[in-house]
């Protein structure tokens, strides 16, 4: 008897057959096909929860094999197959469920089934792979059933899933009782809104623009200066995903565990702020199950560095190959997976390692030698990578009190519209935003009249920009265009654009 699984393995995953053959000899079960600790340890769940619902576990001797062999198999979603791989080879089970439906679930002693990672990839695979009907977790019901695909029945016991494949294979259609649940509470409530910065003028326009182009940002200035709490506001104007955005990221955060129970799709843009001191498995991915990191879990959405010189370097360094890619490659003994990294970064920083630098009621005791090692952990390959570059202060006293600054709805309404633009212009070439155009396409979104291109020349030559900067203003340029509702980019627009780089191009410190 066999039947269909999956692994988590990677941001695909892998299907897997669990094959039962019982034999003459000394009662006992026998798991082979690579299991990990906690696949080893279903042979006893399985044997008291086939039990304790009600069934007679088979005398014989017991051989299950998870093909295919040489993928090791790893968590407790084989519990639920195994055993009615098990029950079907006795016969507790008709045959006629064999290749037709994938099967997860962890089980109790007593028979309940437990919720699982991976729940939304696994019904994804099945589809892939000409599967058409699912038992899944009852917790993971809502989750399974968002890729609108196939034929899922929520499953709360080995009592239950017994009950309904013996229905399917005598050809029925078992009625399925959906469990029911509350409405999911608005996703962005705790980051604030907008309309909570006071005054940084500048910086609400940058942060626009980045939203609408999805740019790299760094925000450097004194402690109190209003980083931090721009940052974590900044998720509020970004406009909701897209629905194949939604399924990526609810992709990723299913394989890491970190849906909430009963959870649909993931709908707004996720905003993850890892600590400093995470290490290089946490933010890139990896570790024992190979699992995704922050950049994954910032998929679609936003990573913010808080104090991002307190990072190590090279862990500040090894976050170069996803901005460029968009996806991280993962490389062990026998196994190569990859999790998608489509996302945008935001880092925050002081001036200087006492912070004092650039207050007016502080006096600084950096020396310059302590300045520039401060932000030679960023790197200068890492800053090339940052698009827009803003300079904040403490603001006014008396512009604490203002209460008339736009609120998040607002502005996201003009970020969406230009969003909008560019989902048009680039439809069918691969990517949506104007960040992402390829230098083979500048010359064709981002065109400069003589005049324009004129200023532009002058403006680099001046600055000393890299090349990668170079491309970097006419892709902002593009972006503040888009804002504008304008078709071609003005004077006002690569102005503007140059403004917001010309910080930090030619020195880690800038005054």
């Amino acid at each position: 008897m066999i039947i269909t699984s999956y692994s988590p393995t990677g941001f695909d995953g892998e299907i897997v057959q669990i094959e039962v053959d019982l034999r003459r000899g000394i009662p006992g079960v026998d798991l082979v096909g690579l299991p990990d600790g906690a696949v080893k340890e279903s042979r006893e769940r399985v044997r008291a929860a086939i039990r304790n619902s009600g069934f007679d576990f088979p005398r014989e001797r017991v051989l299950i094999n998870l093909a295919p062999a040489g993928l090791r198999k790893e968590g407790a979603s084989f519990d639920l197959p195994i055993a009615l791989a098990v029950l079907a080879a006795s016969g507790s089970i008709p045959n006629g469920i064999e290749h037709r439906v994938m099967v997860i679930g962890e089980l109790e002693l007593g028979g309940r089934v437990r919720p699982v990672n991976g729940t939304l990839p696994a019904v994804a695979a099945g589809v892939r792979n000409g599967l058409s009907t699912f038992f899944v977790p009852a917790e993971n019901y809502r989750e399974a059933m968002a890729l609108h695909e196939g034929d899922v029945f929520p499953i709360g016991s080995l009592e239950e899933a017994v009950k309904v494949a013996r229905e399917i294979s005598h050809g029925r259609v078992p009625a399925r009782d959906a469990p029911t649940f509350p409405n999911s509470a608005e996703e962005e409530g705790w980051y604030g809104d907008f309309s909570d910065i006071k005054g940084h003028g500048v910086l609400k326009r940058a942060l626009e623009i980045a939203a609408a182009g999805r740019h790299n940002v760094l925000l450097f200035g004194p402690p109190g200066s209003g980083k931090t709490m721009a940052a974590r506001r900044f998720p509020t104007i970004l406009p909701d995903l897209t629905r194949g955005e939604s399924l990526e990221v609810t992709t990723v955060h299913s394989i890491a565990g970190l849906l909430p129970s009963n959870g649909g799709l993931v709908q707004r843009p996720p905003f993850r702020m890892p600590h400093h001191s995470s290490s290089v498995e946490g933010l890139i991915g990896g570790g024992r199950g190979v699992r995704p990191g922050e950049v994954s879990l910032a998929h679609r959405g936003v990573l913010f560095l808080d104090e991002a010189p307190e990072f190590g370097k090279s862990l500040l360094q090894s976050l170069r190959e996803p901005i460029e890619e968009g996806r991280v490659e993962i490389a062990r003994a026998g196994l190569s997976v990859w999790f998608p990294a489509d996302f945008q970064l935001i880092m925050a920083a002081n001036p200087c390692p006492c912070g004092n630098l650039g207050r007016d009621e502080a006096v600084c005791m950096c020396n310059q030698l302590e300045i520039h090692r401060y932000w030679k952990r960023v790197g200068a390959a890492l800053l090339d990578r940052i698009d827009i570059r803003v300079p904040c202060r403490p603001v006014d006293p008396e512009k604490i009190f203002a209460i008339d600054e736009e609120r998040s709805r607002d502005v996201r309404r003009r970020v969406a519209a230009a969003v909008s633009r560019q989902v048009q212009r680039y439809r069918g070439h691969g990517f949506v935003r104007n960040s992402r155009i390829p230098p083979g396409l500048l010359t064709s979104y981002c065109i400069l009249d003589g005049s324009i291109r004129r200023l532009f020349t002058t403006a680099i030559r001046k600055l000393a920009l890299s090349s990668r900067a170079c491309h970097s203003v006419l892709k902002l340029a593009r972006t503040i265009a888009d804002l504008s509702d304008s078709d071609a980019i003005g004077e006002d627009h690569l102005l503007e654009a140059i403004q917001h780089r010309r910080y930090g191009d030619q020195d880690y410190f800038w005054t």
